[in-house]
């Protein structure tokens, strides 16, 4: 009887709890290399989605903080008008910023330590929103 439960319950148990570890290993993790490349493809639809804005008055234009420096801070301001949908480039930024913060800590990523400048204001000139430092 004790071979029977043996065989049964024990060697199947065994047999599960070895399959399950090997598939860890199965995993591939992304590269260095893919996840850069993942922020190239994101950051080139946020500026694509930016630079297809137009503006008719001052008051339309708007920016927001771009990226995420090593040391702290964005890389830059990415400068828009609300002729485009404002909500979805703002929560593609926020994605941004936040997928590159995780980038820079996983991999070690160094940069300077200078703070971009930040505009003092934005203003519509030939129906595009620039930056007024």
């Amino acid at each position: 009887m004790k071979k029977s439960v043996f065989n049964y319950f024990l060697v199947p148990f065994f047999f599960l709890l070895l399959v399950s570890t090997q598939c860890d290993d199965d995993i591939d993790l992304p590269t260095q290399e893919v996840e850069h490349q993942e922020l190239t493809m994101l950051k080139t639809e946020i500026e694509n989605l930016a630079s297809s804005s137009v503006c008719n008055e001052t008051s339309e234009c708007k920016f927001s903080a771009f990226g995420s420096k090593p040391c702290g801070g964005p890389w830059s301001y990415i400068i828009y008008s609300t002729s485009i949908d404002t909500d979805k480039l703002e929560a593609l930024i926020e994605n941004y910023n936040n997928k590159e913060d995780a980038f820079n800590t996983k991999w070690g990523i160094v940069s300077d330590c200078s703070l971009a400048q930040l505009p003092s204001s934005v203003e519509c000139k030939n129906n595009t929103c620039v930056p007024v430092f």
